[in-house]
């Protein structure tokens, strides 16, 4: 098996909001439909079974109108505390945001795994890209939530 370092991609954000308020911008299709994705994204939520082995099937609407479907499935979730999800159409990796409880907020750690380097290298700048795009939005939403920024 190959290192995990090397078909992954890693990335940690500080957000100044409790856990459970992250946590609640994940779990809830509503919430999470607002934030999902890369800058300029939009999503449809089809199907979303938040519990572990639950199904969650989405359309994010690109910025020129592309629709990308997207089948997923929760493999193990930890109140306030790990979100994982297996994502199986297109690229097939595992995705695992953890919440770790810090002074003053919640620090998010965002790992994306793809099966193989091969896989991985060639969208990787694209995926280094998106995912701190993503965590940008997520904390965004998070705080929009709390009333802390318009």
């Amino acid at each position: 098996m190959q290192a995990i370092d090397k078909r992954s991609d890693s990335r940690s954000l500080f957000v100044a909001a409790a856990p459970a308020k992250v946590f609640a911008a994940i779990s809830d299709p509503a919430q999470l439909a607002l934030w999902w994705g890369p800058d300029g994204f939009r999503n449809t939520i089809q199907q979303f079974d938040f519990q572990p082995g639950g199904t969650w099937r989405l359309t994010m609407h690109g910025p020129q109108g592309e629709a990308y479907p997207n089948e997923s499935r929760f493999t193990r979730i930890e109140p306030d505390g790990l979100v994982e999800i297996e994502h199986l159409s297109g690229h097939h990796f595992i995705l695992r945001i953890e919440l770790r409880p810090i002074e003053g907020g919640t620090q998010i750690h965002w790992l994306q795994t793809f099966d193989t380097v091969e896989h991985y290298k060639p969208i990787a700048q694209f995926i280094a890209t998106a995912n701190e795009q993503n965590l940008q939005r997520l904390a965004a939403a998070v705080l929009r939530s709390q009333g802390n920024v318009s």
